[in-house]
């Protein structure tokens, strides 16, 4: 009996933790099932999806937005972007690189980091341009234009003071576009910029050059190349292997622009307005 008794036991605590374990997976599934839920019933009329404020007249600049995701050019021009800085492990390292080959690149930052750590920023950034990133990487195509453009608002304060210039670019944080993005970046006169290539770091762990390799390949004229000067440590795979990476493409016959300048040189002169 005490041998039964203990078999039963034992079944018991496995079906427990079977049906524990089990929680656990339609709970994540449970959470992945409600965040979607949630972004199906996101408001239409003057939510996120909704690219037009009010029903008075549209207060949008210049009455039109440009997204960008990559030049059309024949030029071998590559210009390399930096999100989600500045913060100070990462981006003094990126800007010393940088600064090693004569390099220009776009650093599209995060308000509240500029702001905090504007000391980092001061006097390097002469050959390079900053966009606006957000005030604090949230996804902005989850809320409606009036705190789409007050977040933008705010984080473009806190980089052009720390920058010493406007930002005239956005990037939304993760890439996510809604109404309500377009909506305050045509309010605010940006061009939006995606990307057309990004680092993949994951698929490189402890290989910098042959990160770098892949990178390489994967270039065209008039490529715009996401990176990240802030993350943790298998981006790091990426920025070690940034000399490999720009000997690479300067061997291919590419030069290095800010996005700003890659637009023009593709005749779309507003871009350096």
């Amino acid at each position: 009996m005490a041998d039964g008794g203990g078999r039963w036991e034992r079944r018991t605590v496995l079906r427990r933790a079977g049906l524990l374990a089990g929680g656990a997976v339609l709970g994540a599934g449970a959470t992945a099932q409600s965040a979607w839920i949630a972004d199906r019933r996101l408001a239409l009329a003057g939510g996120p999806a909704s690219a037009t404020l009010g029903s008075d007249r549209q207060q949008v600049g210049d009455g039109g937005v440009s997204v960008v995701w990559a030049a059309r050019t024949e030029q071998p021009l590559v210009a390399l972007t930096f999100d989600d800085g500045p913060r100070p492990h990462w981006t003094p390292m990126v800007l010393d690189t940088l600064d090693r080959y004569a390099v220009p690149a776009t650093f599209f930052l995060v308000g509240q980091w500029a702001r905090r750590h504007a000391d980092i920023l001061r006097g390097r950034l002469g050959r390079h341009e900053v966009g606006n990133h957000s005030w604090a990487h949230h996804d902005l195509a989850r809320h409606d234009a009036a705190e789409v453009h007050d977040d933008l608002r705010r984080s473009h304060d806190a980089i052009t003071e720390a920058a010493g210039v406007a930002p005239r670019l956005l990037r939304p944080p993760y890439g996510h576009l809604g109404g309500a993005v377009l909506h305050a970046a045509a309010r605010l006169d940006y061009w939006l910029v995606l990307w057309s290539l990004q680092m993949v770091e994951r698929q490189y762990p402890d290989d910098p050059a042959g990160h770098a390799r892949r990178i390489v390949a994967g270039v065209q004229p008039g490529t715009i190349l996401l990176a990240h000067d802030v993350g943790d440590d298998r981006r790091l795979v990426a920025l070690r292997g940034l000399p490999d990476l720009i000997a690479g493409l300067r061997d291919r016959g590419f030069t290095f622009v800010t996005v700003s300048e890659l637009l023009r040189r593709a005749g779309l002169p507003r871009a350096a307005g």
